[in-house]
């Protein structure tokens, strides 16, 4: 969470029967937090918004619109906090809190990711945020979480393909297959799913016939991991092919 939290002078406890109308801005904004505070999030993404309707040229009106960003992420109203969040980041890009602005574009997505069986749109849209950050803004103090959370999304796409690469191999789809594996060997090399592509790319090959293929597939495997059990599968499947 952004740290506004400075200026605040608090009002009491928040309620529905608020006379928004005789509020400042920075009384308006502090009701708004009072909300946050009592986990009323969609009542505080609202009241925050009100600040920037009412009192668009006020000192509180750009740390409520990140903050009412804030609280629609944290109401799990992603597609909201989103767009909240873009234009905070176009129209205030010099502002203290825009890089946890990006990162919070980021955990938008990332907290939305499911498991591989499922579509992975999300996931990309995650990876994509927090490179963006990482570009941006590398010795940020978010820098390093999104560093870590990167590997989770490329390891979540990884998986995802060699579930459909699985799926086209037991149909006998090899084409298909092969395509998959690869896209996993050339562009998620550093996931735990990187021996099984370069097997299950040796294994295919080897089924078409080409085995200088498969014969180079089996190579960068055997020195990467050449005590691994997808490695002795590997020389067991190029030995007997050739």
């Amino acid at each position: 969470m952004p740290l506004l939290l400075g200026s605040l002078l608090l009002f009491g406890c928040a309620s529905d029967e608020v006379d928004y109308e005789k509020m400042t801005a920075e009384q308006l904004y502090n009701q708004a937090h009072d909300y946050l505070d009592e986990t009323r999030y969609k009542k505080a993404a609202e009241t925050f918004e009100k600040v920037e309707l009412e009192y668009p040229y006020s000192r509180w009106a750009t740390d409520a619109k990140i903050m009412g960003a804030y609280a629609y992420y944290k109401n799990e109203n992603y597609d909201d906090a989103v767009m909240a969040l873009d234009r905070f980041i176009r129209f205030h890009p010099g502002n203290p809190n825009i890089a946890y602005a990006y990162y919070l574009k980021a955990m938008c997505y990332y907290d939305q990711i499911s498991d591989v069986n499922r579509e992975q749109g999300e996931t990309r849209q995650a990876l994509e945020a927090f490179r963006q950050l990482e570009a941006r803004f590398p010795d940020s103090e978010y820098a390093a979480d999104a560093r870590q959370k990167m590997i989770l999304a490329r390891d979540n796409l990884a998986g995802k393909e060699m579930e459909i690469g699985r799926y086209y191999l037991n149909r006998k789809n090899y084409l298909s297959a092969l395509n998959r594996f690869s896209a996993v060997v050339n562009h998620y090399r550093q996931t735990g799913y990187i021996e099984e592509a370069l097997y299950r790319q040796t294994e295919i090959y080897t089924i078409l016939g080409l085995h200088g293929e498969a014969a180079a597939a089996y190579q960068v495997l055997a020195y990467n991991y050449p005590k691994g059990a997808w490695t002795a599968k590997a020389g067991k499947i190029v030995k007997d092919g050739k």
